[in-house]
């Protein structure tokens, strides 16, 4: 009866260490989720979901959008405002006097804003992600 606690006590040291799970890395993930003509051109619709940990007050992005024969057609700067820490906000941008068509590559050329507790736009930078729904039109930095 003797052997018993000790061939417990043996199994349990040889058993496997269960790792521990580190926390996700902060991020700040953008999706380009769609492109509607609009009556003034075209309407872009981002998700932006904030997971850097702290809540972002305001942020704003420098965009370049290319056509389809890969000439830039325009730079503008999308305000995207607060995004709450883990929240995901939708967001849409009415961009005049050029055609969803006739875009092919939507560039995150900076990020001008990225205002919040510890946080600033290279910080931002760093911690981006993007994806784009759209097959036919490229997303990213």
């Amino acid at each position: 009866m003797r052997l018993a606690p000790l061939i417990v006590t043996a199994a349990l040291a040889a058993s496997p260490v269960l790792a521990q799970e580190s926390p996700p890395a902060p991020g700040l993930a953008l999706e380009l989720n769609a492109l509607t003509p609009s009556e003034t051109g075209c309407r872009v619709t981002f998700l932006a979901t904030n997971k850097l940990g702290t809540e972002v007050t305001r942020s704003a992005f420098e965009i370049a959008l290319f056509g389809t024969g890969g000439s830039i057609e325009r730079l503008v700067s999308l305000e995207f405002k607060a995004m709450p820490d883990g929240k995901t906000r939708v967001l849409q941008f009415d961009i005049g006097e050029i055609g969803c068509e006739t875009l092919s590559r939507v560039l995150i050329n900076d990020i001008t804003a990225c205002d919040g507790e510890g946080l600033d736009p290279k910080v931002c930078y760093a911690a981006l992600s993007t994806v784009s729904r759209l097959d036919a039109v490229e997303f990213g930095v």
